[in-house]
């Protein structure tokens, strides 16, 4: 199937580790040009070589998307080096672990650093590259979220922010003056994905019986996902294919959810 996107540009923060780089890497298949940003240089620098071996035009910054000047700074260069951005993937997040289980002990700090990292990182970035979808008449924004932008559970900061995610893009979803220039909003909301230097890779090597009967009980599958599973549902919704697909949270995480 042709997807419709060799040549097009796009950017995906966090696009050097886990999900993040199985998406860019997935659109350089595809023959998209493909924008990284990260704040470690030893992925910026080995990812960019990935992309560049798979014959796409690339670009990898350093920058912390939690600063506003970091942000508009790797827009600037995207837009001098490139002109437009056709597709936009806002995959920086986190804050699952942080804080302490008891809500009591857990500084209001954390709610507050968990929300920039990920409802407003995601929202500048938005902002910036609606213009530019709106003026070529073709776009694809997609946040990833979480299993629990779409249900309760985890920490609540996690939950809190994840949800504002993904009712963010709902509510883009309904901009006629938007989607009519045929700029399209998603979420993906993927389960537990097995990435290197996590804390589920931390989990499985405490106690690997453990972990198993684990996947066992509580995973329907009986295992967790890669970042290729999540990355291959990505690419279809950036996509000539999904044009009909706006506005919806797609649960990448074999049932582990129980939301329909």
């Amino acid at each position: 199937m042709d997807l419709g996107i060799k040549n097009k540009y796009a950017l995906v923060t966090g696009g050097t580790h886990g999900i993040g780089r199985a998406i860019a890497l997935t659109l350089a298949n595809e023959g998209c040009n493909v924008a990284v940003c990260s704040r470690t240089p030893s992925r910026i620098q080995e990812t960019q070589k990935q992309l560049k071996a798979k014959g796409v035009d690339c670009l990898a910054i350093q920058a912390d998307v939690t600063i506003r000047e970091d942000i508009n700074r790797v827009f600037n260069k995207i837009i001098k080096k490139w002109g437009t951005l056709h597709i936009l993937i806002n995959n920086v997040g986190g804050g699952g672990r942080w804080g302490q289980e008891d809500i009591i002990d857990t500084d209001e700090r954390v709610w507050q650093e968990v929300y920039n990292k990920n409802v407003m990182s995601s929202l500048r970035f938005i902002k910036l590259a609606i213009p530019y979808m709106r003026k070529q008449k073709w776009g694809r924004i997609i946040n990833i979220t979480s299993l629990y932008g779409r249900e309760a559970g985890g920490r609540p900061w996690f939950n809190i922010a994840k949800t504002a995610q993904t009712v963010l893009i709902k509510n883009l979803s309904l901009k006629k003056e938007i989607v009519r220039d045929g700029v399209t909003f998603n979420s993906i909301a993927p389960g537990s994905i097995m990435i290197p230097n996590t804390g589920w890779r931390e989990e499985q090597k405490k106690d690997p019986a453990v972990f198993k009967a684990m996947l066992d009980e509580k995973f329907p599958l009986g295992r967790l996902g890669n970042p290729e599973e999540v990355a291959n549902v990505v690419v279809f919704i950036c996509s000539e294919q999904a044009s009909l697909i706006n506005g919806a949270s797609i649960a990448v995480d074999g049932s582990e959810g129980r939301s329909f």
